[in-house]
């Protein structure tokens, strides 16, 4: 049996997030609500989600700068947009953000429904493939379910924050990612006191991998972190 269609939604309109939430339930998915931004990129980069629908209107992170930072870390997800908004020029710059579709308040369900229909059958979701939870770096198993961090000379649990770092970095391994992008994924924010935390996690990353050289994870001046593994 394949798991439901999880689908991540994000509306600061209380009552009408718990009615959309409650309606798209009825329906059959499975839906985590944010009431803002900030909490939305979060959880998009604690679990694994189908689908995003977002308001546009939204304290902490506005729901077309929550779309260009998702798509920073993920270029296939379906992102709707909900928005009183009707001109034209807010809709381009929901499509250039990244959204795929975009649904005028007031809406009615039905309609709701059938756009995320139409979405999902152009991506084509396959919700049986799960995904992996055991990750290979260099000699190194990393077990992203329980956070722990296997060598034959060393054993770890790591914290929340270290393992959701390192999956970023795994995820882009061999590719520079920028630090605004785990800051915002990890912490919600990127300010200079988070970022100061994050260069101690990264420090602590790197002594973990000390038994494997062919494994580095580079600072790249002024613009984010490299994890290089050797073939």
């Amino acid at each position: 049996m394949s798991e439901k269609i999880k689908i991540l939604l994000a509306e600061d309109d209380t009552s009408l997030g718990f009615m959309i939430s409650d309606q798209l339930k009825s329906d059959g998915y499975n839906v985590t609500l944010c009431s803002d931004g900030a909490e939305a990129y979060k959880r998009f980069n604690d679990e694994k989600f189908h689908l995003c629908i977002f308001d546009v209107m939204m304290p902490k992170k506005d729901g077309f700068t929550l779309a260009s930072d998702i798509r920073k870390l993920n270029n296939e997800i379906p992102i709707l947009f909900l928005t009183a908004k009707s001109m034209t020029e807010d809709k381009v710059q929901g499509f250039k953000s990244g959204g795929d579709d975009y649904l005028t308040k007031p809406f009615s369900i039905a309609e709701l429904q059938v756009r995320l229909t139409a979405l999902l059958k152009r991506v084509n979701i396959h919700t049986e493939t799960p995904e992996e939870i055991l990750l290979k770096i260099g000699s190194y198993a990393f077990d992203t379910e329980n956070f722990t961090l296997k060598h034959p000379d060393f054993d770890k649990t790591l914290t929340k924050k270290e393992a959701q770092i390192l999956k970023i970095l795994y995820k882009f391994r061999n590719q520079v990612v920028e630090r605004d992008v785990v800051l915002n994924a990890v912490w919600g924010q990127d300010d200079y006191f988070v970022g100061r935390s994050l260069d101690v996690f990264i420090t602590k990353l790197r002594k973990y991998f000390k038994e494997d050289e062919s494994i580095q994870i580079s600072n790249i001046h002024g613009i984010g972190f490299k994890l290089e593994i050797a073939e």
